[in-house]
């Protein structure tokens, strides 16, 4: 019989579940945080399976708090009639300084709050955030004509090999 193989472990512990790879072509980051999530058994069980979607999510601060708008954690089949609403909007954990920089951030500068990836760390579900701003269509354009050329340049290295 075969042995499993463990997964390779991350950086400082951690293990990905979920990344929002649309966020860094959409915007550019200025700032990232740490936030916890509040989840339901069967949510973290359906994540734990790397079921995530982050199309179209944000992250809202309401009433001295923060939370997740838009983000789909699909049913977790095992959970039966004890499953989760898959859409609803879950509650962020942050520090309080952290939640009125991030206020008064989307407030006065029209930024916005995104999800970019969903981790495991020291067994507890954690989000990072970004606080970011859209990017414009030519803005886009000059990052994927910078991609290629940064391609093309690693290519030629390789092959002078």
């Amino acid at each position: 019989m075969a042995k499993k193989r463990k997964p390779a472990p991350e950086q400082g512990g951690d293990r990905t579940l979920s990344v929002n790879r649309r966020a860094f072509h959409d915007y550019d980051i200025l700032e990232r945080y740490e936030a916890g999530v509040v989840l339901t058994g069967s949510e973290i069980k359906s994540l734990r399976a790397g079921r995530l979607d982050f199309k179209d999510a944000y992250a809202r601060p309401e009433d001295g708090e923060v939370w997740l708008v838009n983000a789909h954690i699909p049913h977790y089949g095992p959970a039966s009639i004890y499953n989760h609403d898959p859409d609803r909007s879950r509650k962020l954990l942050l520090h309080r300084q952290q939640i009125r920089e991030l206020a008064d951030a989307v407030a006065q500068k029209g930024l916005t709050i995104i999800p970019l990836r969903v981790y495991i760390k020291n067994h507890v579900a954690k989000l990072e955030l970004g606080l970011a701003r859209g990017k414009r269509q030519y803005e886009k354009r000059q990052a994927l004509i910078e991609k290629d050329m940064d391609m093309e340049a690693r290519r030629a290295l390789r092959a002078a090999r």
